[in-house]
């Protein structure tokens, strides 16, 4: 049987096509639960391969798609296919210019301002590949283009609605990400990949009043405001300097005119952590600072805090990772337009991803692979001003197309016939 890396080389597809396709789904972006024509998109693609069954409207606009190929492991690759709220900055001709209302009918700009319109591209791509190079794999595909993963739901949403029932139970689940380094790069590593994330809706409600007579009411964003400045001595002084936390506050909405201190400030949290235990007590002293900035503000109304999303903390799974180290490492070794690393940087975000196989009880590994085209990163690493660098969720954010494509494409690939390859 050929090797994975000649498998690849042999049934690779037109990157041509594929970088056009990349830029249509960068032009026309659509948000968490609202990717109506990026599904259909997705759809209309694999039907063209005349080898999937394809199911739908999974947990939204959720697709998988099933290839069985004889007897054998079951694996499942997955992309993310929402954007975000994000005007973009890029100045590229394919630059998104789209608006559009979210799921609560408010109008907002968006972009692909994470890369899922790189997943989705180097997914499809790997579907033909398989397709083409189904004498020398054996078992069971399964493609998932998963939605909302903005939001940290979707991979719950297609599990409730049934995923599982219309798509056998992998064995192994394999995930991938683009970052903002340098494009060419891609890596793996064992253990935490991704930290925990709790988001929360802070409702402070307080007594309006004249802003010239501020003694007769009671005013949230000076409480607001005390309770933001104190959050901020969690990480700085109840996490030790060795462990990982981060608490930020990403919005704040009060008040409209000038000479009225307002009812209401709303505030919008974000915390993050490596560790369950880290995770408890930083949300208890979340819990503990809100109220207690209440009661020093001598306010008779308790804040109310809302989760608004949560991610758990994502783990690649020691075997599996190993396995993928070793497959990895050979088919990237003399690459010009790659390098691999078996240790790279666990991602600074955090992912959904997992419950995917957690759901199932089944082992799962995430890739990343950088997009900053090498010419940028390296004159700003030698200028020692690699913070410049746009970082996912920025304006500014968009993954050189090659060789960002190609290693995207090449890292699903190597895991699929890793997995499903012949003996």
């Amino acid at each position: 049987m050929p090797s994975i890396s000649e498998t690849v080389s042999t049934h690779q597809p037109d990157f041509n096509a594929y970088e056009e396709l990349y830029k249509w789904f960068h032009t026309h972006p659509e948000l968490s639960f609202c990717e109506k024509e990026t599904a259909a998109a997705i759809a209309k693609h694999l039907e063209s391969l005349h080898a999937f069954e394809i199911h739908t409207h999974i947990g939204g606009h959720g697709l998988a798609a099933v290839l069985k190929n004889g007897e054998g492991k079951t694996l499942l690759l997955r992309a993310d296919i929402d954007a975000l709220p994000v005007q973009e900055q890029t100045g590229l001709a394919y630059a998104s210019t789209k608006r559009m209302k979210d799921v609560e009918g408010v109008e907002k700009p968006v972009m692909h301002a994470c890369g899922h319109d790189m997943h989705i591209t180097a997914l499809l791509a790997t579907a033909e590949m398989m397709v083409k190079a189904k004498d020398t794999w054996s078992g069971t595909l399964i493609l998932v283009f998963q939605p909302a993963e903005e939001k940290g739901k979707g991979a719950q949403a297609m599990v409730d609605d049934g995923l599982y029932d219309k798509v056998p139970i992998p064995d192994v689940v394999i995930g991938a990400h683009v970052m903002p380094e340098k494009a060419g790069v891609i890596g793996t590593k064992r253990g935490l990949i991704a930290s925990s994330a709790d988001s929360y809706l802070l409702k402070i409600k307080g007594r309006q009043t004249h802003a010239s007579t501020p003694h007769r009411g009671n005013d949230p964003i000076v409480q607001a405001a005390s309770t933001i400045l104190r959050l901020q001595t969690i990480v700085a002084r109840e996490v030790d300097p060795l462990d990982f936390a981060v608490v930020t506050v990403a919005a704040i909405h009060a008040g409209d005119a000038e000479n009225i201190i307002p009812e209401h400030a709303h505030l919008k949290l974000d915390i993050r952590a490596a560790n369950p235990e880290t995770r408890a007590r930083v949300l208890s002293s979340v819990r503990t600072i809100v109220h207690a900035e209440a009661l020093a503000s001598s306010n008779p109304n308790t804040p109310e805090l809302t989760e608004i999303r949560n991610f758990p903390l994502l783990y690649n799974d020691a075997t599996v990772t190993a396995t993928l180290e070793a497959s990895f490492s050979s088919h990237f070794r003399d690459a010009s337009y790659a390098a691999y690393t078996p240790d790279i940087a666990r991602l600074q975000g955090s992912e959904d991803f997992g419950i995917l196989a957690t759901a199932v009880g089944k082992p799962s590994c995430f890739f990343l692979y950088g997009g900053t085209d090498p010419e940028v990163y390296g004159r700003l690493e030698g200028e020692g001003r690699l913070s410049e660098v746009p970082g996912n969720h920025s304006p500014f954010f968009v993954p050189v197309v090659q060789p960002t494509l190609r290693v995207g494409f090449e890292g699903y690939a190597v895991s699929a016939l890793t997995f499903l390859g012949k003996v």
